[in-house]
């Protein structure tokens, strides 16, 4: 892989769509000089061969003060990357479909504290499996909430316990639509009694069938409708369109034994939602769209500002308010937890979770420079956003690594905040 540092998609010409503005960082309150220790940091990761490019962008104030993209677009693929290609944005998917579900909730389509049984019928009798493998009868309804907040007891088949080990029998991904999806969700024991503690699933997955059956549209289609067109965001999809396929990345994983990377090679096998994007039929909630920098810079400004964006609202602000404060009670244990809450504020790590979204609720105990109430979340491939509505900062950071092995989020966050000349704490 070449060390290439060029950049391409000139911001006149990315913005120019965006309906976002580009101003100098000086403007509202950054050093423009201070803010390009993004760029040394993206160098630095590409002359490292730790990815093969990445694409970085930051707004203040609902101003675009930083776009750029450096390195190429694969280790097996010279073409150098550009700021408005197209990557696999996995978990980042999650935040569209919770403001999707919660538009739903403005309607009064449905309660909080619904069961989710109420929509996904299929689902009413589950069992939980303990560590032995021995399944007991769930007998406490899962609630919209605890769906929510991925305390419903639901897993992912990220672990070899024996319930992770069921999950990836049933091959969820190969799923033919979200009927087949949640047909093969109720033959699966659940990790966890509901409530019982925090828990990263498939939730968010099962939380876009629920705005299917509600809605009574596609996901494609309701997202396309309700989130992408009002904000302008015309490159975030399921299934990549045929004339836009050139933008799309190849996908990367780290070789611990080569200590490189190299590229995932991907099935096109027609049912399987995590890695054919050219035939899609089940839409993952939890996983499933591809964005560009500048798209999904949109959906997060809608947020800053409250749920909209360019008089086009999506999501009204108390709405958004109540989205985005910790949602997990002091009785939730995460696995690994000895007698204590690690997801509390009062477990010292200064993270928690809302409807949607990761939270920091203690910069100091999250041992990364911040602000409390930055909401946040990442991607499998390595992407990640967060939104401080302290200082009015957005940040969206795009590579495609597999399980990435490195510190980015943190790299990031120091080149950015370092460069505030003023701030609002």
């Amino acid at each position: 892989m070449k060390k290439s540092f060029v950049l391409l998609g000139l911001l006149t010409t990315v913005l120019s769509f965006a309906q976002l503005d580009q101003v100098d960082p000086k403007q509202e309150g950054v050093s423009a000089e201070r803010l390009e220790r993004i760029s040394e940091v993206s160098k630095s990761y590409i002359a490292d061969e730790k990815v093969a490019g990445i694409a970085t962008m930051v707004s203040r104030n609902g101003k675009i003060i930083y776009a750029k993209a450096f390195g190429e677009r694969g280790v097996d693929d010279s073409k150098t990357l550009k700021i408005d290609d197209l990557f696999r944005i996995y978990s980042m998917t999650k935040p569209i479909v919770a403001v999707a579900a919660m538009q739903l909730y403005e309607k009064g389509m449905f309660h909080l504290s619904d069961p989710i049984s109420k929509f996904l019928p299929e689902l009413a009798e589950l069992n939980v499996m303990d560590e032995e493998g021995n399944l007991t009868p769930n007998k406490e309804p899962i609630s919209m909430q605890q769906l929510l907040t991925h305390t419903a007891g639901f897993s992912y088949g990220f672990s070899n316990s024996k319930v992770d080990q069921e999950y990836n029998k049933a091959e969820l991904w190969t799923s033919k639509d979200s009927d087949d999806f949640i047909k093969r969700v109720a033959a699966l024991p659940l990790h966890y009694k509901p409530g019982e503690r925090w828990h990263y699933s498939i939730a968010v997955d099962l939380t876009g069938v629920i705005v299917e059956r509600l809605s009574g549209m596609g996901l494609d289609e309701y997202l396309q409708t309700h989130i992408f067109e009002p904000l302008g965001m015309v490159d975030t999809f399921f299934e990549v369109p045929k004339k836009k396929m050139n933008r799309f990345l190849p996908n990367h994983y780290y070789d611990y034994g080569e200590k490189s990377l190299k590229t995932v090679q991907e099935t096109k096998e027609k049912y399987n939602a995590m890695s054919n994007y050219e035939d899609v039929s089940m839409f993952s909630g939890g996983g499933g769209l591809v964005s560009t920098a500048m798209d999904y810079m949109l959906f997060m400004e809608a947020l800053q500002n409250g749920g909209s964006l360019n008089g086009n609202r999506i999501l009204g602000p108390k709405t958004l308010q109540y989205m985005i404060r910790n949602h997990l009670s002091g009785s939730i244990e995460q696995k690994g937890g000895a007698g204590e809450n690690p997801l509390d504020e009062a477990s010292n790590n200064g993270f928690g979770f809302g409807l949607g979204f990761g939270l920091v609720t203690n910069s100091v105990n999250n041992s990364i420079i911040g602000s409390e109430g930055e909401y946040n979340w990442g991607g499998a491939a390595g992407t990640v956003f967060w939104i401080d509505p302290v200082e009015n900062v957005s940040v969206v950071s795009m590579i495609q690594l597999m399980s990435s092995p490195w510190k980015l989020r943190e790299d990031l966050k120091v080149a950015v905040y370092q460069a505030l000349d003023q701030i609002n704490e």
